[in-house]
């Protein structure tokens, strides 16, 4: 039986390969640290940064062009050619203009709804005809739905001055409804249309547009909205100025995740076989 046993240990190797100590189906992988979450978490640092960058320059253009239009509005006002060059006419969008003419308040158009100091109402736009037979559309300014619903407020008769702002026409975002001239429905200022419904070129009707200006009180301005007559815009630059929040609002996201992926990266190092959370 010894004998039997010395022989068999013989044949049998006195030690095994390090190949067969542990079976190559059990061995550990060697995993990458840098996988797809790391690259996606690498990405959105320089992406947000390069949208707050975006929008510091959309902020120093907006002061700009504000800084410009107020300029603009310090100057004396102009009066009108018989024929105003349309072209020409963005170059003095914000410029004071003096007007002198007739309403044609079979024409008037009411832009809704429009609030003013919590008071709803709408916006009174009425054709001025001029001494030379041209027609100026002008947004005479603010009226209660009290005045505007009974076609009861101020009309003047004869000659009127006006004093006010060229403007273009508005862009029709998403959630405004379409015009409805038919049904004397109106809901944004769109010139062309609004000069077409006025007479149009056969009545000499120009796509120009003036916004009346209201320089007076708060006082006044409440006795004129309680009596029904249109109050016009103050004579200010009202451009909506959110750059600011966004320049803030992106570069603090880029500062967030470049500390996140600073983070993953060294989880991911220090424990190589651990699963790093999913984003997407």
């Amino acid at each position: 039986m010894f004998s039997l046993r010395r022989s068999l240990a013989r044949l049998l190797p006195t030690r095994l390969p390090k190949s067969h100590h542990v079976p190559a189906i059990y061995k550990p992988k060697k995993q990458s640290w840098f996988t797809p979450t790391i690259f996606f978490a690498a990405v959105i640092p320089f992406f947000t940064f390069g949208l707050g960058t975006w929008q510091l320059k959309r902020l120093k253009w907006k002061i700009n062009l504000i800084d410009e239009l107020e300029e603009k509005l310090q100057l004396s006002p102009i009066p009108l050619p018989p024929r105003v060059n349309l072209s020409a006419l963005p170059e003095f969008v914000f410029r004071k203009v003096l007007l002198k003419g007739r309403w044609d308040h079979a024409h008037t158009m009411l832009v809704a709804p429009r609030v003013r100091d919590g008071v709803h109402g709408v916006h009174v736009v009425t054709p001025l005809i001029r001494a030379d037979g041209s027609t100026i559309l002008v947004d005479r300014g603010f009226i209660s739905n009290q005045f505007a619903s009974t076609q009861s407020f101020q009309k003047d008769e004869g000659e009127v001055q006006v004093l006010g702002m060229l403007r273009t026409a508005q862009q029709r975002n998403l959630f405004t409804p379409e015009n409805k001239p038919d049904e004397g429905k109106w809901y944004w200022n769109d010139v062309p249309e609004m000069a077409t419904y006025a007479g149009g070129e056969q009545a000499s009707v120009q796509q120009v547009f003036v916004e009346q200006i209201f320089e007076g009180h708060a006082g006044e301005a409440n006795t004129r909205v309680s009596k029904g007559i249109p109050i016009g815009r103050p004579p200010t630059v009202e451009l909506r100025n959110s750059h600011l929040s966004y320049v803030i609002t992106w570069y603090s996201l880029s500062a967030l995740t470049t500390v996140m992926f600073i983070g993953l990266v060294r989880k991911r190092k220090q424990n190589p076989g651990r699963r790093l959370p999913r984003f997407i």
